[in-house]
Formats: structure tokens, C-alpha cells, sequence
């Protein structure tokens, strides 16, 4: 590392002292990196086998105009995402514009009045609290509740795992739906891991075969050697512009599942007699197929960076989450920053190692669907795409940033450099070369 050290420190006027911080905790956590890359190694060999499998051609590659019937390359994306994730069917398209989306869609595409819904890790984050009616200002606009959906949530144990107990004893002869977040979201906990997962689905499906076991897959495909829907999962539901992306896949979201759920959920993305017949690909097959072959690599590198991250924080007292040698089912890194002005100075860290607006400086502001203003930084190819370098965080106590991302484990390293050196800049943090 002398030759990049040096580079970094003439030509990128990082401090040596923080080029220490940084390969210390690298050394500290190459044991966990070198499980990491065990992982990845078998999710592309599972990604490659189902390209293999469904006989994928450059015939597929051919773009289509219109309503978009018929599309046969739209039809292999979705028999690659279903092959790969162990599911009945799989519902890949461009119309879904993130993570929230697919999630909201899939919730109210099979929920009908009278059904309701549990929350089996505690409050889901601040959009999903909108989709179900939970927010104030979402009442009237379509909402679960204004449909007549009903909600109960079962909060985490205190160490953060899944009250199985609980959610059982809250059964009653109308829940339809349990629903998994397995991401941290902005909330102080390690993610849900797939045992957990599967103990939970296993406990409920043993006592109502017919309750729709369903998670929120955003940040946590390729994080483990199986997907939710392998451990019991009827549907799970994810963005294209996080790990199964790729860091290709220009935009979309996927549902996958049960053929008979999916069937619904494509009824309520588009009309109820049209279902997944429908909507084009934007000549955007190719990278969609590409990015999905690529994500296991791609979302590995990213997870090592968020590991470098928290035990390089760690390493200087700042309480992070999860642990850096802990099991991990995100790429999520948390750190309590205790104040405003780290927050601030950490965001232009990553800003500034970003190879797309590199210039511009972050500044807290509201965003829709949180109730405080958000600072977020994020020098993307595509606009929005956390499994690119970024970090965001509600300006809250106690100012936790949320660090995540990186098309290559270097940049993610690079954002953690730029993170601790905006922080000793701004005097917020004093090292020594």
C-alpha cells in the first residue's frame, strides 16, 4: 500500500495519519473480508447458473416499442431473477422507481379491506410508514388505513432479534400479511439475519399455513449464501439500484414470489386486466441482466466498505452498528456522530471522494416522507443508487449518519478516507501521523 499511500497523501492531500487509521482497521477486519468473498463467490456461481439455465441469448437484448406485449427479454430478466431467488415468479420492471415502491405496491396488491397486516420488526422505516397510514400528513392519500387495512407491530426483542413469541400471540383470524424489514432503515439495530427469518416464517407458518410471509429485501440480496424466499418467504421485494443492480440497472424494482401472488401485485403495478402483459424495458435489458450478474461482486465490495467503516469509527470510540466482525444482512454502516456539524463534515467526506459531483457541498433539507430535514451525499453515475458510494441521516439526536455503497471495495475505502478527513479538517477529530 506504500505507492497508493503516497499518492493519496501528494496528490490527493489526504493526511497520513488518517491513511494509518484506515490500513490499522483494514488488517483488523481481513479475516471477515475473506468470509465475505466466500459468500460472494457462491451468489456468482448461483447468478451465473440461472443465466445458464433459462438459455440466455443476445437475442434477448432486442428492444421493443409500445405497449410492449410480448417482450421476450422483459420475460428472461424476470425467469433469471426467479431461477436465481428460488421463486415461482418474479416481477422485474422499469415502472418501479425504488425500494418504497416495490414494497408498497406488493403490500397493496395482495392486502384487501378487513386484512391486516404485522409489523414483525418494529416501526418500518419513514416511507413505508406512509404507505400503511401510519404518518399524519399520509391520511386521505390513498393509504393502506384509508383502505381499510389494519396495522400492528411487534416490536425487536433488546437485542435486536425478531420476538417470535410475540408476533404469534398476535395472530388473529384477519392477519393476512407479516411483514419483514430486514435492512436497518434509520433505526439503531443490526439487520434481520435469513435464520431469524426463517425461524419466524417457520413458527408462523406451523400454526396459519395460509398468512402471506412476506420482507423487505432493499440492501440484503447477495449478503448471505440464501434469499428470504429460499427460508419461507412468499414475497420479497427490493430496488434495482441497490445490490441486484448491479450499479448498471438505470432504474426498477422487483417483487418475487409465489406465481399467484405476483400475479397480483403486477395487477396493481399496472391495471386488473392487463397483470404483467404490459410495459416496456426501455432498451434497458442488457444492463438489467448485466447489472444482475455483476451484483454479487459489485454489492461485495460495498459490504467490505461498510465494514472498514465501522471498525475504522469503532476504532476511535464512536459507537457503530452492527459490530465490524458481526454477521451482516445489509450493506449498511451506522455511526453515532453525536452532533450536527459531524454529520455535516462526514457527508462531505463522501461527497468529496464521489467521481460525479465531487464539487458540490451537502447541506441538511427536507425531504418528502420524513418528518426532519435529511442530509444526504451522493456523487452517483445513477441518480439515487445507494449501492453507489453514499451516506445520509435525519438531523436528529443522536446524529447518526448512515454510510453504504461503493461500485468497488476501493471506493468505498476512499470514502471512509475522505469521511475521517473532513472530520479532522473541520476540527472535529485529531490524529496523529
Amino acid at each position: 500500500m506504500n505507492r497508493t499511500n503516497d499518492y493519496l497523501i501528494s496528490e490527493m492531500g489526504i493526511d497520513a495519519g488518517v491513511l494509518a487509521i484506515v490500513d490499522d482497521a483494514e488488517k483488523k477486519v481481513a479475516v471477515r473480508f475473506a468470509e465475505l468473498d466466500d459468500i460472494m463467490a457462491f451468489n456468482q456461481y448461483k447468478v451465473l447458473d440461472a443465466f445458464r439455465k433459462n438459455r440466455v441469448s443476445d437475442s434477448h437484448f432486442v428492444s421493443y416499442t409500445g405497449y410492449g406485449y410480448d417482450d421476450p427479454g422483459r420475460a428472461m430478466i424476470e425467469k433469471v431473477f426467479a431461477t436465481a431467488f428460488r421463486t415461482e415468479a418474479a416481477l422485474v420492471r422499469t415502472q418501479i422507481v425504488n425500494g418504497t415502491h416495490a414494497i408498497s405496491m406488493a403490500l397493496m396488491g395482495v392486502l384487501r379491506p378487513g386484512d391486516e397486516m404485522i409489523a414483525a420488526t418494529g416501526l418500518p422505516y419513514d416511507t413505508i410508514q406512509a404507505t400503511i397510514g401510519l404518518a399524519e400528513n399520509s391520511k386521505g392519500k390513498g393509504t393502506l388505513a384509508d383502505y381499510g387495512v389494519s396495522y400492528t407491530q411487534i416490536d425487536l426483542n433488546p437485542d435486536a432479534t425478531i420476538n417470535v413469541p410475540a408476533v404469534l400471540a398476535a395472530l388473529k383470524p384477519e392477519t393476512r400479511l407479516i411483514h419483514v424489514q430486514r435492512a436497518t432503515g434509520y433505526a439503531w439495530r443490526k439487520a434481520i439475519l435469513i435464520p431469524e427469518i426463517e425461524a419466524l416464517f417457520r413458527a408462523v407458518k406451523a400454526v396459519r399455513p395460509d398468512i402471506i410471509c412476506m420482507t423487505d429485501n432493499c440492501y440484503g440480496e447477495f449478503l448471505d449464501t440464501k434469499e428470504p424466499t429460499e427460508v419461507g418467504a412468499d414475497l420479497m421485494a427490493g430496488s434495482l439500484i441497490k445490490n441486484p443492480g448491479g450499479g448498471l440497472a438505470l432504474s426498477g424494482g422487483y417483487v418475487a414470489g409465489r406465481e399467484d401472488l405476483i400475479d397480483l401485485v403486477a395487477r396493481r403495478l399496472y391495471t386488473p386486466g392487463i397483470a404483467g402483459e404490459c410495459g416496456l424495458t426501455f432498451n434497458q435489458t442488457r444492463t438489467m441482466l448485466q447489472g444482475f450478474f455483476l451484483g454479487p461482486k459489485v454489492t461485495n465490495g460495498a459490504v467490505k466498505g461498510a465494514v472498514l467503516c465501522t471498525q475504522a469509527f469503532q476504532d476511535l470510540g464512536y459507537d457503530v452498528s452492527p459490530k465490524p466482525l458481526d454477521p451482516r444482512s445489509d450493506i449498511i454502516a451506522a455511526i453515532k456522530l453525536g452532533s450536527r456539524e459531524a454529520m455535516v463534515a462526514f457527508s462531505k467526506g463522501v461527497q468529496a471522494a464521489a467521481p460525479i459531483d465531487s464539487f458540490v457541498e451537502p447541506v441538511p433539507a427536507p425531504m418528502p416522507g420524513y418528518d426532519d430535514d435529511v442530509i444526504m451525499a451522493a456523487g452517483a453515475f445513477i441518480q439515487g443508487a445507494t449501492l453507489e458510494l453514499s451516506c445520509d441521516g435525519p438531523m436528529r439526536e443522536p446524529y447518526t449518519i448512515y454510510f453504504q455503497g461503493g461500485l468497488t471495495y476501493e471506493h468505498a475505502r476512499f470514502g471512509v478516507i475522505m469521511a475521517l478527513q473532513k472530520l479532522k479538517e473541520a476540527g472535529l477529530l485529531h490524529v496523529s501521523k
